[in-house]
């Protein structure tokens, strides 16, 4: 029966990072870009404001600022998904390979966020605004 590593010696030479390692590489990357990941989604939420402010204006209310904050916070649930996935990547490939090309994972989750943001806001929030 073959194994799994056609040299054994590899393992010892490039062991795989401990977990911690790994997780405290993905913070370094991923949170310094939750800040710009959060002023696009902001500044969605004010455009859309902006453009349609008569609209809006019944909506914004003290009750309203709740439904915004729990929006707020599972925008950056679904943005901490993204270290599932980078360590995920850090054990099964290359780790240089991979943090140099992690930023096309996070361009991606901020293309689909801001579709996602506006698709809720003119498909789930707008037409029931009165």
């Amino acid at each position: 029966m073959e194994t799994a590593h056609a040299n054994p010696s590899d393992d010892f030479e490039n062991p795989p990072a401990p977990f911690r390692e790994m997780l405290a590489d993905a913070a370094r990357f991923w949170e310094p870009r939750r800040i710009p990941y959060n002023l696009v989604l902001i500044a969605i939420v004010f455009t859309w404001l902006g453009a349609t402010w008569p609209h809006f204006r019944p909506a914004l209310t003290l009750s309203s600022l709740g439904i915004f904050t729990v929006l707020g916070l599972i925008a950056n649930v679904c943005y901490s998904v993204a270290y599932l996935i980078d360590i995920a990547l850090q054990t099964v490939s290359s780790r240089g390979q991979w943090k140099r090309r992690r930023w096309i994972l996070w361009l991606a989750g901020v293309i689909f966020a801001i579709v996602l943001t506006n698709y809720w806001i003119a498909d789930e929030i707008y037409p029931y605004v009165h």
